[in-house]
């Protein structure tokens, strides 16, 4: 099972006022794949915000009763969290509001910033009082600190950009306008499109635009700022081929719903070409291919196309159960939870099991064993990614490599620990055939990072900061 997981962002925009919560939750239960540890909604209403945030799913914050309170707006902004920054509470909980003789803001952030700690104390060291272990709270700092001599809230982002590394996909949303920015690399998605009725949405993913009715305009570009406002949508480009391209690999694999398309590429298709690069890799001969459910079904099909295996519904999933590494407790129970076997597909066959990605290898037994339990003669598993074996500073939860199995097991030491006959990992060396070119981040494969390394790379940095 993979790594955890970042946020999904929302934006919406119009010049006449209209139903924004009811858009704002019909999105974000779009991107709640992207994060389902909170949540959150501020919308405009003639510069008058009203916001809602909360722990817990979309469906659970968002009740009928919440989603009432909330007025017609011109403008709203909404997001779905997994943290990879800052403990799960409340306070942490986005999007972000300041409240300023400037102006008023809220923000909302997909990613991670490799130099969250740096700027975080320089703006202690001058008075900053931080409410949250965030790293958006930096940001939102950052802005602020940029409109007391920006003439306009635009130009304040503009400026607070530059002091930015790492990834960052935002929403800023101000009493007349709303402003996306996307990181020169582009590490994290971000598009935009339009209602029929003239309602600008921004999201991570085109899914979102389809869930609200919009249609795809096209990927916010890495650098580029757009700025939403009564008279029109102004891109900003002068920050555009600053750096090279480097989005992360891992969206394609894992992060993303498969019927988003992503730079011009369909998730569910690299997805599939990763199983048949798989398949030509690291055969197996057997009888059934496998996928975990869900984001390794698309691999399995692949894996069984190239291979003329057949393809088996041999694991099938408990749908009122969101993504295990979300949840409290053993994670092995959890997965007996969501995943149970169909004894007819797999009892006395040779199985090809494929899953996403192996990370700390907590649930690579118990999968095995469910399938051996079910009859399940031979278990082959194969992983549609790569070896972890380094920390990533961008958004994937992974910020050490201290508990990552694959830098202290080899592949068949691997298979052994998890009852499997074999195992076979994706060559990151055959990652471009994902997406049929090289403009990506593979450094939690490789270690070849595009940005300088952070000093203290832990999750709860700040509370440690705290705490001493």
């Amino acid at each position: 099972m993979s790594a955890k997981e970042e946020c999904g962002v929302l934006g919406l925009f119009s010049p006449e006022p209209f139903d924004a919560a009811g858009m704002l939750y019909y999105g974000l239960y779009a991107l709640q794949h992207r994060g389902q540890e909170s949540c959150g909604a501020v919308v405009s209403d003639k510069g008058v915000f009203t916001s809602h945030k909360d722990i817990g799913l979309v469906s659970e914050v968002f009740t009928k009763s919440v989603l009432s309170s909330f007025p017609r707006a011109t403008a709203a902004v909404g997001h779905t969290r997994y943290g990879t920054t800052g403990a799960a509470s409340r306070r942490n909980c986005q999007p972000i509001e300041v409240n300023h003789q400037k102006g008023r803001m809220a923000i909302a952030h997909n990613g991670n910033l490799s130099n969250a700690a740096e700027l975080r104390s320089q703006l202690e060291m001058s008075g900053a009082i931080f409410h949250t272990t965030s790293d958006t709270e930096t940001i939102a700092y950052i802005i602020t600190r940029e409109r007391l001599r920006a003439p306009s809230i635009e130009e304040a982002v503009k400026a607070a950009v530059d002091s930015l590394e790492g990834a960052f996909s935002l929403i800023v949303m101000s009493a007349q306008k709303l402003i996306c920015v996307r990181d020169p690399h582009g590490f994290r998605p971000l598009c935009y499109g339009k209602t029929a009725d003239g309602v600008y949405v921004v999201a991570s993913e085109s899914c979102a635009l389809r869930a609200v009715g919009a249609e795809f305009i096209r990927d916010v570009d890495p650098g580029e700022i757009l700025v939403f406002r009564k008279d029109g949508v102004e891109s900003v480009r002068d920050r555009c081929g600053k750096a090279p391209e480097k989005f992360c690999i891992f969206e394609y694999i894992y992060f993303a719903r498969p019927d988003s398309v992503i730079g011009g590429v369909s998730v569910h298709e690299a997805r599939k070409r990763a199983g048949e690069i798989l398949a030509e890799c690291c055969p197996a001969e057997a009888d059934a291919v496998v996928g975990v459910p869900d984001s390794g079904l698309d691999a399995a099909i692949g894996f069984s196309k190239r291979s003329g295996i057949p393809y088996s519904i041999g694991l099938i999933k408990n749908k009122y159960i969101g993504r295990t590494f979300i949840s409290p407790g053993e994670r092995n129970d959890q997965v007996r939870i969501k995943l149970s076997a169909i004894e007819s597909e797999v009892r006395g066959k040779r199985v090809v099991l494929v899953d996403d990605s192996i990370v700390r290898g907590t649930t690579g037994g118990q999968l095995v064993k469910i399938l051996r339990d079910a009859g399940a003669a031979e278990i082959h598993m194969r992983v549609s990614a790569p070896p972890f074996l380094y920390p990533c500073y961008y958004g994937t939860d992974i910020d050490s490599s201290d508990d990552l199995i694959a830098c202290k097991m080899t592949p068949e030491e691997t298979a052994a620990s998890f009852g499997a006959d074999s195992l076979g990992y994706l060559p990151a060396d055959r990652l471009c055939g994902l997406t049929c070119g090289n403009r990506f981040c593979d450094a939690c494969f490789t270690g070849n990072y595009p940005t300088k390394i952070p000093t203290d790379t832990r999750k709860d940095r700040f509370e440690r900061y705290l705490s001493e």
